[in-house]
């Protein structure tokens, strides 16, 4: 139910300051003591989620990023300036990946998440900081420490509003092919063979919502069969669901029931979740045979024929409603 979008990008925190060597040099005081400042820390990279982007498409363009170095520090035991932090801004659904290691770093889902990518280097040590009973002129000073640097991939999980659910042999990719009038993006999924298949339908005022079908909801799958917890932990996410029954299956009714069970035994709340029931293939069997099959649900379901397009623009005009979307 993700399309994943990716970016790899080399993010190097600043430099420390150097520290420095040097003793006041005032008048009346001959023998000015050590005076020589810290270096400013360099600065850090942030990386942050926010909800005004919704692509990685800018990291296309650039993909190095580096944080300002601190300042050296000066006389008179003056710390350097900390070099600026760089704040680099991703859309939510974000995940941070050690492009070397692959190690899953952070995970931003909702805007204002942070991760700090790198830290930047501490400022080096001034003379002053030397200074003992058996050392009362330090001729010595550190040299700020480099920065954090770091290969990382960025890795954008587009969360679907509207997910498909369904026995595998209901129609989902059917279904989701005509409505986004395309060949659907697959992503893959990293728990399975199994592929999330993703379309992007336009709403009435022309922007997109993202449906996704889900394949393999099987018996057992809050037990970890097929795509089990991987698959139901992630259409938590979705606004609504459209349950999908096959109305030409040997018993719709019992895999209407399999997938309810399925979702209740997972638990978090899941069989709450706004459901929109939707009978497929409705042009395989007789008006009568279809009719009758809706009247065994527990509530009146709604009749499409993905192959055809039946009824298709009631269904989103439904989901539309259900989503708050105006005509």
């Amino acid at each position: 139910m993700q399309f994943i979008d990716q970016a790899e990008i080399q993010v190097k925190a600043g430099k420390g300051g150097d520290g420095i060597v040097a003793f006041r040099r005032e008048k009346y005081v001959p023998a000015g003591g050590p005076a020589g400042g810290n270096g400013g820390h360099g600065g850090s990279i942030i990386i942050e989620a926010v909800d005004d982007l919704q692509t990685l498409l800018d990291f296309r363009f650039q993909h190095i990023f580096k944080a300002e170095d601190g300042v050296r520090g000066g006389i008179k035991n003056m710390t350097g300036a900390k070099g600026a932090d760089l704040l680099i801004k991703v859309p939510c659904g974000t995940v941070i990946v050690n492009a070397v290691t692959e190690a899953v770093l952070a995970d931003l889902t909702v805007k204002g998440d942070r991760y700090l990518a790198a830290k930047g280097g501490k400022g080096g040590l001034g003379n002053k900081f030397f200074l003992s009973n058996r050392n009362r002129a330090p001729e010595h000073a550190l040299p700020g420490l480099e920065g954090e640097e770091f290969h990382l991939r960025l890795e954008l999980k587009l969360i679907a509003q509207v997910g498909i659910v369904g026995m595998p042999n209901a129609g989902k990719s059917t279904l989701i092919s005509v409505l986004s009038a395309a060949r659907p993006k697959v992503a893959d999924y990293p728990f399975t063979t199994l592929v999330p298949n993703l379309g992007v339908v336009s709403k009435p005022d022309g922007d997109g919502i993202v449906f996704a079908d889900i394949p393999g909801l099987i018996e057992g799958s809050h037990l970890g069969i097929g795509l089990g917890h991987d698959f139901l932990r992630h259409v938590e996410r979705t606004k609504i669901l459209i349950h999908l029954v096959d109305v030409a299956s040997a018993n719709p009714l019992a895999d209407y029931e399999t997938i309810q069970e399925e979702m209740s035994a997972y638990g978090h709340d899941l069989i709450q979740k706004k459901q929109i029931l939707v009978l497929n293939k409705s042009d395989v069997l007789s008006p009568e045979e279809v009719k009758a099959i809706a009247a065994q649900f527990p509530e009146p379901p709604l009749i499409i024929s993905a192959a055809t397009k039946q009824g298709l623009d009631t269904l989103l005009q439904t989901v539309w409603k259900e989503l708050g979307v105006s005509e």
